[in-house]
Parts: C-alpha cells; sequence; structure tokens
C-alpha cells in the first residue's frame, strides 16, 4: 500500500466505512450498536461522546507504534 495520510476525520470515516461493509454482510448487533454509537451528529461529535476519546487514543498508540495488528492466539 501506498504512503496515504489522513486526518484523523478522514481516518475515522475509513473505519465506519469498514465497519458499515462488515456489518452489511453479517448483520452482527455488536457491530451495528458500534456504528450507532460512532455516528456523527449535526455538530460533528460522535452519538457516544466516549468512542471520539476512545478513538483519539487508538490514534495516539498507533502513532507511538503501541498497537501490534499480528495474529496472537489465546488460550
Amino acid at each position: 500500500m501506498s504512503n496515504v495520510t489522513l486526518t484523523e476525520k478522514e481516518a475515522f470515516l475509513a473505519m465506519y466505512s469498514f465497519l458499515d461493509e462488515y456489518y452489511q454482510l453479517t448483520k452482527s448487533d455488536d457491530i451495528g450498536s458500534l456504528l450507532g454509537s460512532m455516528s456523527l451528529l449535526k455538530d460533528g461529535g460522535s452519538v457516544d461522546p466516549a468512542i471520539q476519546s476512545s478513538w483519539l487514543k487508538a490514534i495516539e498508540k498507533a502513532l507511538k507504534s503501541e498497537t501490534n495488528a499480528g495474529l496472537v492466539f489465546r488460550k
């Protein structure tokens, strides 16, 4: 993949789009609930303000290379 730079909002919208496509395939209630909480209001805030806080923490972790997306098998 080429080196792409996204704003926080663009990255959020990309994640939302990914999860929405996954929801369309699976109809998972958990994913549907998450998408509902992530939905943006007219003022730009999310339905659940804690989601935005968690999103910003996730960005910080990724930028600090503190996120491991490698496959891990747990017992």
